[in-house]
């Protein structure tokens, strides 16, 4: 096994860098100052194109990539706030690694996030040792986007304290940080092609709120959770083939059992079912992410556990450590759900006969 491979997970750059190869080379369009790709191609990466072999990438509104794409071309940053689970990550990884060539300068934002993380620090041996010098200065992934040209990520920019998050004003509108350590003039002015992508939870919202003149530095858009069950089935069955890759286990799932795991999640995610009866709205987060969770929970059970095929009981049982995270009511909830809704359909289909067999039997009280 090469080094490459024995990872869980690649870069996107590294991923599909047979892709971003094809698009360089055919890409004869204008590109941005500082981008590796024009935005037609940034585009094709990330939603697909079947002529040159490249794979949709983001699953949801097309109509957003275009608009998160315009405003990294801008002098504002991009601000991507959504749901837990709705692919805000995945998506500034993408963008990162079509325009820069790399995805990797991420800052994660945190209660612990201090000045440094945005700016640079100092080696402090080195500066013991020799005083304040370039050698000795500690570049933040900012600093680091800033002197290549290259986009910068920033995740739950919200959870870091709001003098934190100020340090990026400057950064934003001056695309400059000053070094006053060096020298009163010095300072690091950001190369074409610098830009900053940062993501919020909608549900964190107040945790540390932004600043108005912090807001004012980035475009925000907000990305959805799927509401088209046909691209989330496709979504639910690539990411499950991603992660069946290396593993000695021959996994067979029909997709009627997949269209029941869809039909659940859309049904309590939204509250209320595609024939619009109204349902308890569970408080848990029930993004395609989690979907593809309970997919994966699911076939691990049935071939490694059971030596069976996949069923929709396999599926119902590890619904439960979706929808038991915290809340008391959504057990109540669920088990409404699964009384009403998957009883009626249990008795027009086999798969949903199997779903409601498994969940009856679960125990859905969460004592406080």
């Amino acid at each position: 096994m090469s080094e490459t491979e024995a990872v869980l997970r690649q870069p996107a750059e590294v991923q599909y860098a047979g892709e971003l190869a094809r698009l360089i080379e055919a890409d004869k369009s204008a590109r941005p100052p500082g981008w590796q790709l024009s935005p037609q191609s940034v585009r094709k990466f990330i939603t697909g194109d079947e002529t040159l072999d490249v794979s949709r990438k983001f699953y949801g509104d097309d109509a957003l990539v275009d608009r998160a794409i315009v405003a990294l071309m801008g002098t504002q940053g991009l601000m991507l706030v959504g749901e837990p689970g709705t692919a805000k990550s995945m998506l500034s990884e993408l963008l990162a690694a079509a325009i820069s060539g790399q995805s990797g300068l991420v800052v994660q934002g945190s209660a612990g996030a201090v000045e440094d993380h945005f700016r640079y620090g100092w080696n402090y041996a080195l500066l013991l040792a020799e005083g304040p010098s370039e050698r000795a200065l500690t570049p933040s992934p900012l600093f680091e986007a800033m002197r290549t040209g290259a986009i910068a990520r920033v995740e739950e920019l919200t959870r870091c304290p709001p003098e934190v998050q100020d340090a990026m004003i400057s950064i934003l509108s001056e695309k400059t940080i000053a070094i006053p350590e060096l020298g009163q003039d010095l300072a690091l002015r950001a190369k074409p092609g610098f830009s900053v992508i940062a993501t919020a939870n909608l549900r964190d919202r107040g945790v540390h709120d932004m600043s108005s003149a912090l807001k004012r530095r980035f475009n925000f858009e907000t990305v959805h959770p799927i509401d088209d069950p046909d691209f989330e089935r496709v979504l639910i069955m690539k990411e499950l083939e991603k992660r069946w890759s290396g593993m000695d286990l021959d996994v067979k799932v029909e997709p009627a059992i997949v269209d029941v795991l869809v039909a659940a999640f859309q049904d309590l995610r939204n509250g209320r079912t595609r024939d619009g009866v109204s349902l308890g709205k569970p408080a848990a987060v029930m993004s395609t992410a989690e979907a593809v969770n309970v997919a994966h929970a699911a076939t691990l059970e049935a071939g490694y556990l059971d030596g069976k095929a996949l069923t929709a009981g396999h599926v119902a049982r590890q619904l439960q450590g979706v929808v038991l995270k915290d809340d008391p009511e959504d057990g109540k909830k669920f088990r409404a759900y699964i009384d009403h809704v998957a009883k009626d359909r249990a008795r027009h289909s086999k798969h949903w006969k199997a779903f409601h067999t498994a969940a009856r039997d679960l125990k859905l009280e969460i004592k406080k």
